[in-house]
């Protein structure tokens, strides 16, 4: 379980702190599939980065199957079980797919079985094991090749932030299938996804919405979907439905 207890942040701008997250609590059970959607600019993106490690909270706690690991790295955390997926994925000059993935799966994997876990994400293998994770793939193919990274992980907590981002319309179709095959890949694992689309939102257990800086709805997707949607305008959030 993840639980985050009066969690606040904070950045520096024009000498005065701005304030990106107020007194979030949250508690994320496992085995749960959780959608987090909102306003741009809200603090989602935000949230993710503090659950992962990346940023720290000026004030609160954040708990990972009852271990206080607020002032644990980002390694450390993701070595006892917290995956991470960039909004813009980081490039490795020299690094190959199949070093990335053999990385991920912290074994050594055969390369048919490196080749599995891209295939899962509708890459061609034959056409990526063996390429550089540098300037020649382009964004979607990094995102990819990055979701397929976190399949090969499996670890208990999975964030993923906007994985749709550059993804063309049947790449993101597919995606659809891998966060369900995800989710039920792993027994007692849980998946947090930043998004605005609806079709994500739509196969999560739990919708959060975080609109400045804090939670202002949360509860079972049937409950709090069809609101986000009555007030799009309102909410000032871009759902794509069937014309994405």
């Amino acid at each position: 379980m993840l639980e985050l207890q009066n969690i606040s942040f904070q950045v520096e701008e024009e000498n005065s702190q701005k304030e990106i997250l107020r007194n979030v609590n949250l508690k994320i059970e496992d085995d749960q599939f959780i959608a987090i959607t909102g306003p741009n600019g809200g603090g989602k993106s935000t949230l993710a980065r503090v659950i992962a490690g990346i940023e720290k909270p000026v004030e609160g706690r954040i708990l990972f199957d009852g271990v206080d690991v607020t002032h644990k790295s980002i390694t450390e955390r993701a070595n006892m079980g917290i995956s991470y997926a960039f909004q813009q994925p980081v490039r490795f000059k020299g690094v190959t797919v199949l070093d990335l993935i053999r990385l991920a799966a912290g074994e050594k994997i055969s390369t048919a079985g490196a080749c599995d876990y891209l295939s899962e994400v509708g890459l061609c293998a034959r056409d990526y094991i063996n390429r550089e994770v540098n300037a020649s793939l382009s964004g979607g193919e990094l995102k990819r090749i990055e979701i397929a990274t976190i399949i090969a992980r499996g670890t208990k907590m999975s964030v993923f932030d906007e994985p749709e981002a550059g993804i063309d319309l049947w790449s993101f179709n597919n995606l659809i299938k891998v966060f369900e095959k995800m989710h039920e890949r792993i027994a007692g694992a849980s998946i947090l996804i930043i998004s605005h689309q609806e079709r994500i939102l739509n196969i999560a257990d739990r919708i959060i919405v975080i609109a400045d800086g804090r939670v202002t709805a949360e509860g079972k997707k049937e409950d709090i979907l069809p609101g986000l949607l009555n007030d799009e305008n309102d909410m000032n959030c871009r759902f794509y439905k069937e014309g994405y």
